[in-house]
C-alpha cells in the first residue's frame, strides 16, 4: 500500500471513503438530531462524498485517455471540487469545506516516500498532511457562521491536534488524527446537550471519522476498529428524535417542523468574494445554520430560513445561482401516502423537466458536464414514494449510475425496472405509452418497446478540430450525430438538420419528435416540420421546448 498521498492513495481514499459512509449511512442518519432532527446526515455525506469520487474518476479517466497518471495535485483539487459542487445538507457542506482546506495544502506539493528508512520515517509527509488537516479545520470554522462545539467542527479541530503532535510519517499521522478524532467524536454528548439528552454522538463528526478511517486504511491496507457507541446505561430508553426538543433562544438545540426556520436551502453560487461577504450578512439576518463554503469564484450556500424565496433572492443579487435545492423540514411527516406507480426520468433541460413532470414524472436534471450521481436517482425514487418505479436514464452514459441507483431502491424494498433510454427523446417516446392502470411488467415491456422503436439524433457544435465517422470537423461546425455517432458535419444549423432528417426518415417512420434549445428560434421547427411534409406526407411532427442546457436539436423518429 502507498504510504504517502500521492494520487493512487487519493483515489483509494475517495473511495473508502464512500464505501464507509455507504455501511454506516443508516446508522449515522439515525442519530442525526442537530441543528435538525431530520435524519439524513449520513445520507448527505454519502452523496457529497459520492460527487467527490466521481470527480476524481473523471481525473483518472482523462489522464488514462492519453496513457498518464494525474499528479497527487490533480487528484485532491478533483476530490475537493467534486464536493463542493455535490455537497448536500450541513454536515456535507462543511465536509467540502474541510476537503478544500486539505487541497489548499497538499497541491502545494508532495512528499515521496525515502528511498531508505520506509515511509515510517517519513516525517515530512507528516508535517504535510498535518498541516493540511489544520487548514481544513480552520476553513470549516470560517465558514459556518457561528460554530458550535460537540459537532463536526470539534472533530475536526481533535484531529489537526493529533496529527500536529504525532511528529511521525505519512501513515502514523493518519493514524493519529483518526484516533483523536475519535476521542473527540465520544466527547460530543458532554459539549451539546441536545447530543447528551438523545444519548448519541454527533452524527457529522461519525461521518467525518469514517472518512478519516478511510484514510488510515488508504495509506496502511488496514481499516481501523468500527466505531461502536458506549452502551446506554440500563434502564435508559433510547430517545427517538420526535422526543427532542429546542434548548430554548440561543440554546445548542434541535427543533421539529414547527420550531425555527421551516425551510433548509442551498444552491452553487458564482460570485466574488466581496459579494460572498455581503451575501453572508444578509443571509445570516434571514435565518440560522449558515455555512458558506467554497472560493475562486464557487461557493456553496446553505441556510435554513422561514423565506426560502429571500434566500434565493439573496443570492441572485450576490451572483448566479444555480442547482437550487430548498426543503421543508416538515415535508416527512406531511409526505403523501405511498402510490401504486411513479416514473422517475432524467432530462437535459428546464423545458424537457416541465414536459415530464406534466405526464406525471418524477424528474432529476442532467446538466452538461454535470451527470446526476447514482445517490441523485435514488433520492428521487424516494422522492416519488411509489411502491412500483419505471426508471428512465435518457442517456447512455448513466447506464451504470442507473443500474447501482435501482439496485439500492430496490434493496430498500421499492420495486424498480430500468429501461435503458440512451436519449431523451426515447423517454418522451416511453412516457407517451404509460398506463399506470395496467400490470406493471406490461406497462414496462410497451415503455420499452417504444422506446426502442426510436431513433434518436442531437445536433451540437464543435469546440475543437477533430476526426469524426463524416471526416474531419472545424471548431465551430455544426455536428449532425445520430445514435451518437457524428454522421453530417455542417455550417448551418438549419440545412445540417434537414440533411439529418433526411437520412433518419430513409428506414421509415410515423412520428419526428423535435425538441429546440433555448436559444434556438421557432422558425427552425416550422422549416423542419415543412421539410418532412414534403418528402413524407404521413408523418406527423411534434415539437417541444428544452429550455436551458439543452443542446440546440434533439430529433426523435418512431
Amino acid at each position: 500500500m502507498p504510504q504517502t498521498l500521492d494520487a493512487a492513495a487519493v483515489r483509494s481514499w475517495c473511495s473508502l471513503a464512500l464505501e464507509a459512509l455507504g455501511r454506516e449511512r443508516e446508522e449515522i442518519d439515525a442519530t442525526n438530531v442537530y441543528p435538525v432532527a431530520d435524519g439524513d446526515t449520513g445520507t448527505n455525506l454519502y452523496l457529497t462524498l459520492e460527487s467527490a469520487a466521481q470527480a476524481v474518476e473523471a481525473v483518472f479517466a482523462a489522464h488514462e485517455t492519453g496513457g498518464s497518471v494525474p499528479a497527487a495535485g490533480d487528484a485532491v483539487r478533483a476530490m475537493a471540487h467534486g464536493a463542493l459542487i455535490g455537497a448536500r445538507g450541513n454536515s456535507g457542506t462543511i465536509l467540502a469545506q474541510l476537503l478544500r482546506g486539505m487541497a489548499d495544502v497538499l497541491t502545494d506539493g508532495t512528499r515521496e516516500t525515502p528511498a531508505a528508512g520506509g515511509a515510517a520515517q517519513d516525517a515530512g509527509g507528516g508535517e504535510h498532511l498535518a498541516r493540511a488537516l489544520r487548514r481544513a479545520a480552520g476553513l470549516a470554522r470560517e465558514a459556518v457562521a457561528h460554530p458550535v462545539e460537540g459537532t463536526i467542527l470539534s472533530v475536526a479541530s481533535a484531529a489537526a491536534d493529533a496529527a500536529e503532535q504525532a511528529h511521525a510519517g505519512t501513515a502514523a499521522t493518519a493514524r493519529a488524527a483518526h484516533a483523536g478524532a475519535r476521542t473527540a467524536l465520544v466527547a460530543t454528548p458532554g459539549q451539546l446537550a441536545v447530543l447528551d439528552r438523545a444519548g448519541v454522538v454527533d452524527a457529522g463528526g461519525r461521518g467525518l471519522l469514517a472518512v478519516l478511517g478511510a484514510l488510515v486504511q488508504a495509506l496502511t491496507g488496514r481499516a481501523p476498529a468500527p466505531f461502536t457507541a458506549a452502551p446506554r446505561p440500563p434502564g435508559e430508553r433510547p430517545v427517538e428524535l420526535t422526543d427532542i426538543g429546542t434548548g430554548g433562544p440561543g440554546a445548542a438545540g434541535t427543533r421539529d417542523a414547527d420550531d425555527g426556520p421551516a425551510f433548509e436551502v442551498i444552491y452553487l453560487l458564482e460570485a466574488g468574494d466581496e459579494a460572498v461577504t455581503r451575501l453572508r450578512a444578509r443571509l445570516d439576518r434571514l435565518g440560522d445554520s449558515l455555512v458558506v463554503v467554497g472560493g475562486d469564484g464557487l461557493w456553496n450556500v446553505h441556510v435554513h430560513v422561514d423565506d426560502a424565496g429571500a434566500a434565493v433572492e439573496a443570492g441572485v443579487e450576490a451572483g448566479r445561482p444555480y442547482r437550487i435545492r430548498i426543503t421543508h423540514f416538515g415535508a416527512a411527516e406531511r409526505a403523501p401516502e405511498q402510490v401504486q406507480r411513479a416514473i422517475v426520468a432524467v432530462v437535459p433541460g428546464e423545458g424537457l423537466a416541465g414536459l415530464c413532470a406534466e405526464a406525471g414524472a418524477t424528474t432529476v436534471l442532467a446538466r452538461p458536464g454535470e451527470p446526476p450521481a447514482s445517490g441523485e436517482l435514488v433520492e428521487a425514487i424516494r422522492r416519488a414514494h411509489a411502491r412500483e418505479v419505471v426508471l428512465l436514464p435518457n442517456d447512455a452514459a448513466l447506464r451504470h449510475t442507473a443500474a447501482a441507483a435501482a439496485e439500492q431502491a430496490r434493496a430498500e424494498g421499492v420495486r424498480v425496472a430500468l429501461i435503458p433510454t440512451r436519449a431523451a427523446v426515447q423517454g418522451i417516446a416511453a412516457l407517451a405509452v404509460h398506463q399506470p392502470d395496467r400490470r406493471f411488467d406490461e406497462d414496462v415491456v410497451a415503455m420499452t418497446s417504444a422506446a426502442g422503436a426510436t431513433r434518436y439524433a442531437e445536433l451540437a457544435v464543435a469546440e475543437r478540430q477533430s476526426w469524426t465517422m463524416a471526416g474531419i470537423c472545424q471548431a465551430g461546425d455544426v455536428l449532425g450525430l445520430i445514435e451518437g455517432d457524428v454522421a453530417v458535419i455542417g455550417a448551418d444549423l438549419a440545412a445540417t438538420a434537414e440533411a439529418v432528417l433526411t437520412r433518419m426518415l430513409l428506414a421509415g417512420g410515423e412520428l419526428v419528435t423535435l425538441v429546440l434549445g433555448e436559444d434556438v428560434p421557432d422558425a427552425l421547427a416550422d422549416r423542419l416540420e415543412a421539410h418532412v411534409r414534403e418528402g413524407h406526407l404521413a408523418v406527423d411532427t411534434v415539437v417541444y421546448r428544452g429550455g436551458r442546457r439543452s443542446a440546440p436539436l434533439l430529433i426523435g423518429v418512431e
